[in-house]
């Protein structure tokens, strides 16, 4: 067993499970499909549906999901978690993969995690907070 203490110069191992990419800036977010048409917006109300494992509330509301984008019928998903250790994690994936490939002349998805911007309360929209707020949390 080492224990060398690691060079704070050097860059950290990225995680084999995580595709890191840049998201929108805050000031775009919390996305909410609200101007897609089309397939994109059915792909929308399929992510509406879903909720978070650990309250009543969508997964867009709550702000989980940064973009959304089909070309070619495949849609492809940029999404973060609350926190990078989320337990629910590869449940929330499978269901998001699931219910999209489950929309109209969608033959495929391509699922990103994106860690940056990092969720934030911020993300949450006005209906998620409310419906945080009949939940029993404080926003």
């Amino acid at each position: 067993m080492s224990s060398e203490i690691p060079d704070p110069s050097e860059e950290p191992t990225p995680c084999a499970y995580t595709e890191y990419t840049e998201g929108e800036g805050v000031a775009d977010l919390p996305a909410t499909g609200e101007d897609a048409a089309g397939i994109e917006a059915d792909v929308w109300d399929a992510l509406y549906e879903i909720e978070d494992p650990e309250m009543p509330i969508s997964i867009v509301d709550l702000g989980l999901i940064y973009g959304v984008d089909v070309t070619d019928d495949v849609a492809t998903i940029d999404m973060t978690l609350t926190y990078s250790g989320c337990p629910a994690r590869d449940m929330l994936l499978d269901e998001v993969e699931e219910r999209v490939e489950a929309v109209e002349d969608i033959d495929g998805t391509h699922l990103r995690l994106v860690w940056s911007p990092e969720w934030s309360l911020e993300m949450v929209t006005e209906q998620g907070e409310q419906d945080l707020t009949e939940f029993g949390l404080a926003v």
